[in-house]
């Protein structure tokens, strides 16, 4: 499986056309994504037919909210739930980087049958093990992960350790720095069979079509 990480519309289209499984729809790349724009997921949802999985991030940084930030995030699910979303993505943590259960209970709830990601918040955590159990007990259908480092090269080990122990439970999603000349490295070793990447390569501004057909053919 292979999820494509688009930050605008350009690479949105480039990817829901080409070899890539679904799409991340958000915006602002330099902050790590944030919510999109409403009108842009509906033009996409119009005119393709690949799932479009939605950011739910009111702003970067942190992954902390306020009352009014995490409003603002129930909001966005019920609309974008209204607007045919096939997904969302989103994680809140507590003031001490853990995942705050009631909260992200409350999201998965609006959700309903949309299936939901607990993105790379999920490696700010302490322990990554307990986590990934709190996931799975909330309801998560997949979590992002590097394994709690860098990039998903270094975090090797552990996405090798938390696949083998709960990979049948959740989807394991490896993101981090993964572009085709690295995916066959990292699978080997994982033993992952689902991968995330915004194949934008060295240079580029926008997601290209060759580098995700290399990645699709390489995840197989």
């Amino acid at each position: 499986m292979l999820e494509i990480a688009c930050f605008e519309m350009t690479s949105a289209e480039i990817a829901l056309q080409s070899m890539a499984d679904r799409i991340e729809f958000c915006e602002n790349l330099d902050l790590g994504g944030t919510t999109p724009n409403l009108y842009e997921f509906l033009h996409l949802k119009r005119h393709y037919q690949k799932p479009v999985y939605v950011m739910i991030r009111p702003k970067g940084g942190p992954f902390y909210y306020t009352d009014a930030e995490f409003l603002e995030m129930k909001n966005s699910i019920i609309i974008f739930k209204e607007g045919g979303a096939d997904g969302f993505v989103f994680g809140i943590l507590d003031a001490h980087n853990e995942i705050d259960k009631a909260r992200n209970q409350e999201l998965r709830e609006l959700a309903g049958d949309t299936p939901c990601t607990f993105h790379r918040a999920f490696d700010r955590t302490s322990n990554l093990d307990q986590s990934i159990k709190t996931l799975i007990s909330l309801g998560f259908t997949t979590v992002l992960t590097s394994g709690g480092e860098k990039s998903a090269l270094e975090g090797k080990e552990v996405l090798k350790a938390l696949i083998e122990k709960y990979a049948t439970k959740i989807e394991i999603l490896i993101g981090g720095g993964v572009r085709s000349e690295n995916l066959q490295q990292i699978k080997e070793f994982t033993g992952g069979t689902s991968f995330h990447s915004s194949a934008i390569c060295k240079y580029d501004t926008f997601a290209t079509e060759n580098e995700i057909k290399e990645l699709k053919q390489l995840s197989y």
